[in-house]
């Protein structure tokens, strides 16, 4: 569900109980993980955390005027997603990803290319998110990010 919220704590507030509480606390461990150079914005009506323009000027290769997105975290009709750009760049950070996911949650992984969907929130693995969103430096990310999806 696409919101208006300007910043990501008026996003939060404005989720029903049940999305407040995990959404919040996912929002937290990202933040706590995140490598220096990353920041915490709105983007696509989601919490965004992206490089920001005043570290890559380019942008995000699909609208530049868009800061380079890492990941996304939004709440959903039926589930809350987050969008790990950062395995979507990276098969050995997804092969990586899936290869934990079992050993910190009991129901299977509901994975896209690079959006994971969280229909249950007391299995939210939060310490595997903290995990994978420290993975990339902001300088790795791009590097990333000019190979696989800059031509």
């Amino acid at each position: 569900m696409h919101s208006t919220a300007t910043t990501p704590q008026e996003y939060i507030d404005s989720l029903p109980p049940d999305r407040k509480e995990a959404i919040s606390r996912m929002h937290e461990v990202i933040v706590k993980n995140l490598p220096k150079g990353f920041e915490a914005t709105m983007g696509y009506g989601m919490l965004g955390y992206v490089v920001p323009h005043s570290i890559y000027p380019k942008g995000y290769h699909c609208n530049p005027k868009v800061p380079l997105p890492y990941m996304n975290l939004g709440s959903q009709k039926n589930f809350i997603v987050l969008h790990a750009m950062c395995v979507y760049g990276s098969n050995k950070l997804l092969d990586w990803f899936v290869a934990e996911y079992p050993k910190h949650c009991k129901t299977k992984l509901d994975m896209g290319k690079g959006c994971i969907r969280f229909k249950k929130m007391d299995d939210i693995p939060y310490d595997l998110i903290g995990e994978l969103s420290s993975t990339l430096t902001v300088q790795q990310w791009i590097d990333i990010c000019e190979k696989v999806f800059v031509k």
